[in-house]
């Protein structure tokens, strides 16, 4: 594609104006400046819409991360932790999406009595749960939570959350905006902890 476009001889058009968030704000001009290999302005201010905070230490940061997720966001502005997706660059080390998932949750979703749990490899499923689908599954049946339409496949990278663990049956039900379905053991491999997810993904 990129041999085409530098040819010249393919009609192309660049698109440049983004809709998901104001001219003036401040992520789109820090991502442009990024695109352009400067380093974004980095000052704080109450009318920004992004903001920076410098941690040296990778497990000060884990926490940081944490704190901002499970109280500083949710008091100070509002915002439900349910609302807010982590980035990391990396899945590894301290302030990766393994760490961090394990972090978030047991400050958001900790265990209580009466919730569901299951455990499958490194994780410990728990009901409320952010989770993420992370492969193409085109056969899994999925229902409308209202039970009036069904269809098939869920997709790598959709995001839902456990809305049940029954733990008698084997089965993990996971609500993907409206999509419910249900996991069996030999599908958690598809699922992940979503709490926290790479940039790349």
């Amino acid at each position: 594609l990129s041999d085409l476009i530098r040819s010249g001889r393919v009609p192309m058009v660049r698109l440049t104006e983004v809709f998901r968030q104001a001219a003036q704000s401040a992520i789109i001009r820090s991502a442009h400046q990024v695109n352009q290999g400067l380093l974004p302005e980095l000052r704080n201010g109450r009318d920004q819409d992004v903001f920076f905070l410098r941690r040296l230490d990778p497990q000060r940061a884990e926490e940081t991360i944490v704190e901002l997720v499970s109280r500083r966001l949710p008091e100070n502005m509002g915002i439900p932790s349910h609302q807010i997706q982590v980035l990391s660059p990396t899945r590894k080390y301290a302030g990766g999406t393994a760490s961090l998932n394990g972090a978030i949750q047991a400050a958001v979703n900790p265990p209580a009595e009466g919730k569901g749990e299951r455990k499958f490899g490194p994780y410990t499923f728990r009901q409320g749960d952010r989770v993420m689908q992370v492969k193409n599954n085109y056969d899994v049946m999925w229902k409308s939570n209202h039970g009036l339409e069904m269809g098939m496949g869920i997709f790598n990278g959709d995001i839902g959350h456990i809305v049940e663990i029954d733990n008698r049956r084997e089965l993990i039900t996971v609500d993907f905006d409206g999509h419910i379905v249900e996991y069996s053991p030999d599908m958690l491999a598809e699922l992940e902890p979503a709490y926290a997810v790479t940039v790349h993904k």
